[in-house]
């Protein structure tokens, strides 16, 4: 079965202690995009300017991902540009340039309405919501948010977790929507939303579960050396619902191991600045992390 993946398509500018890389492709929907084309057919739509350059709509294909909902319009990729500190775990905005993202509507084509597993990547609730209202009866739900939009657009929010199968946010993001300091109390609150499904998402600390079959702990995959984590969020949902969609069975039955290739597949990204790792990885190498983070888990 094929996901269908919509949100942000967008030209990176990374700057750590380490190294400086100008323009790379990023954006919610192109991470999440690479990350489930490793298991499944993907279908991405998004807006780049007409200044996107053509090698990566050449890297898109290369991973099979279907672009007839890719809008390209007259005007700049919407450009993001961030600086992080030693530990990785700060960073801050440089320069943040809409663009052509600034008027996006994200319009499926009839082909996409029918895509059985729908990743709402990170944009404006208002705009997930209008995806979903173009949708034909979609078997699983999955959406990402951030801060900005639970400062600016909380009401959007709140009628999108009606609707949502998955929800999927950080820590710091979960506290900010329930006002809870325990994590557990926080998942608690958000079911209540709607979603049957919660994942909060720790960063190096993995992700927690709440679903139907209680909670899981996630773990992250060990790295010794992280070079970017841009996009590791995005990268995680991505190859989660990648691989729910080509796994046998109820989603109950498979939704924790197909964590367990998103946290994989999160570990590559961050191994490369935006997705220059990611790219380059094969199925193999995935399976082989997961083995690996299966020994490091089991007692």
């Amino acid at each position: 079965m094929s996901v269908l993946i919509v949100g942000s398509t967008a030209l990176d500018s990374i700057k750590t202690p380490k190294a400086e890389n100008p323009r790379l492709l990023g954006g919610s929907a192109s991470h999440a995009a690479v990350a489930a084309s490793f298991f499944s057919p993907v279908k991405l739509v998004g807006v780049v300017g007409d200044d996107f350059p053509k090698r990566y709509i050449k890297l898109y294909k290369r991973h099979r991902i279907d672009l007839a909902g890719l809008q390209i319009l007259p005007g700049k990729t919407f450009h993001w540009s961030g600086e992080y500190e030693s530990n990785m775990n700060n960073r801050r905005t440089l320069l943040t340039e809409l663009g052509v993202f600034e008027t996006f509507t994200p319009t499926l084509p009839k082909t996409h309405q029918t895509a059985p597993f729908v990743l709402l990547a990170n944009i404006a609730p208002a705009l997930q919501n209008h995806v979903l209202n173009q949708m034909k009866r979609p078997k699983f739900v999955a959406a990402d948010t951030m801060d900005l939009w639970l400062n600016i657009a909380l009401p959007d929010l709140l009628k999108l977790l009606k609707r949502l199968d998955a929800f999927v946010l950080n820590d710091g993001e979960a506290h900010q929507l329930t006002k809870e300091d325990n994590v557990f109390a926080a998942l608690k609150k958000i079911h209540k939303l709607g979603p049957r499904y919660v994942i909060i998402k720790k960063g190096s600390h993995g992700s927690i579960l709440s679903g139907p079959q209680g909670f899981f702990i996630c773990p992250a995959y060990p790295l010794h050396r992280v070079v970017d984590p841009t996009g590791a969020g995005d990268s995680f949902v991505g190859g989660m619902m990648g691989y729910l969609a080509t796994a046998n069975g109820s989603v109950d039955r498979n939704i924790r191991r197909a964590m367990i290739y998103g946290s994989v597949v999160a570990s590559f990204c961050c191994e490369g600045f935006g997705l220059n790792r990611t790219t380059r990885i094969k199925r193999s190498h995935i399976n082989q992390r997961v083995r690996d983070l299966v020994k490091l888990t089991t007692f």
